[in-house]
């Protein structure tokens, strides 16, 4: 059973601000940080949050193959792209620099474009298109990973989980906003399962004789190992529809990694040639284009709003309540956080104590006893 808790943003976010420093993050940098995290809880995609605050973050900076202190570097510029190298350093940070330096072109040339190299893992993808829908415009990004998809009609994980996420604005009180990887599932997903001693779901993960596998510890062991890899959308095959999954985390690898001279496939490994653990070089793309700069924001915003308000009262399956439209559940979930605070399940629970104990952080969290 998972005893899960709801702690108020404040003290968490403040935490985590402290924790960041304490590990040498700067203060500005490590606010940026704890606001993604916090962002993919409000919106209940808690496999991207606090959950990951520990063994994504905190335990690579220890482990010295993520940098603290981000030297964000413009090594190629134009009016309307650039190219910016990481060198290694807190990808969140990079990657709202990026989307922010994105949106600063397309508002003065309509569109503007940031290919990243040299980054780390960046969090929740849906956060650097909402900067975009906030500032009325159409916002794109994708990232590539350690290698966990086997191609079609392969076994061996060669391609990352690759999001490809779309943010648009609307006349509603939320965006369109379409983040998902392009794989069945992704890791974030299966170590959640792990935290939960769950299960992964039949067809998710191929082992490397080519049958599905379940155990979720497992398969966390095995994808760093290629004895295990996730299908792609569509699943194993192309009957179907695998091939095009397959096609489409093609296509954000490319783009993470040809625009930018940037790593790809296994030297995204994170293990060296003598076995040590390394940097994820990880590469990331964010497009910016200003709504404005075609037939107007309140145009664009009025007619996707039409276009998902008529889609949603379309007919009903039996059995089902009624139809939603990308980003509205993680809306109304986030209207509920908002109030109720970030949940936390007794695996993390155990990830904050130890943090707070190791760096002698002067917090008490609530479920603690007296």
């Amino acid at each position: 059973m998972d005893n899960k808790v709801y702690l108020p943003w404040k003290l968490i976010g403040d935490f985590m601000v402290q924790a960041f420093e304490k590990v040498g993050v700067p203060r500005e940098d490590a606010r940026i940080c704890a606001e993604i995290l916090m962002e993919s809880d409000r919106r209940g995609i808690e496999s991207h949050g606090v959950n990951r605050f520990k063994p994504i973050y905190m335990d690579r900076i220890n482990q010295g193959i993520l940098n603290p202190v981000t030297e964000m570097e413009i090594v190629r510029e134009t009016p309307t792209t650039a190219v910016v190298d990481g060198h290694n350093g807190m990808g969140m940070v990079v990657s709202y620099r990026s989307m922010k330096l994105a949106i600063e072109k397309a508002k003065k040339y309509g569109m503007g474009m940031v290919a990243v190299r040299n980054s780390t893992h960046y969090g929740i993808a849906g956060y650097y298109v909402t900067m975009a829908t906030e500032e009325d415009m159409i916002g794109i990004t994708g990232t590539n990973a350690r290698p966990s998809i086997a191609p079609t009609f392969g076994v061996e994980n060669m391609l990352g989980t690759n999001p490809l996420t779309f943010g648009l604005p609307t006349d509603e009180n939320f965006p369109f906003v379409l983040d998902c990887a392009t794989s069945i599932t992704q890791r974030g997903r299966i170590e959640y399962y792990a935290r939960m001693g769950k299960d992964t779901p039949a067809g998710m993960v191929v082992g490397s004789d080519g049958s599905a596998m379940t155990d979720s510890e497992r398969i966390l062991k095995d994808l760093l190992t290629g004895e295990a890899a996730f299908a792609p959308l569509g699943g194993i095959g192309e009957e179907m529809g695998g091939h095009k999954g397959y096609g489409y985390a093609t296509v954000v690898e490319i783009l993470s990694a040809a625009l930018q001279a940037g790593s790809y496939l296994r030297m995204l490994s994170g293990i060296g040639e003598g076995g040590e653990k390394i940097p994820y070089p990880l590469g990331h793309f964010f497009i910016a284009i200003d709504t404005e700069a075609f037939m107007g924001a309140d145009s664009f915003r009025r007619t996707a709003g039409n276009i998902l308000r008529e889609l949603r009262s379309s007919k009903v399956a039996p059995g089902e309540e009624r139809i939603f439209t990308a980003g509205e559940k993680e809306y109304l979930v986030k209207q509920e956080r908002d109030l109720k605070g970030v949940p936390v399940n007794e695996g993390v629970q155990k990830d904050l104590i130890e943090v707070r104990d190791g760096l002698g952080l002067d917090f008490r969290f609530p479920f603690e006893e007296d």
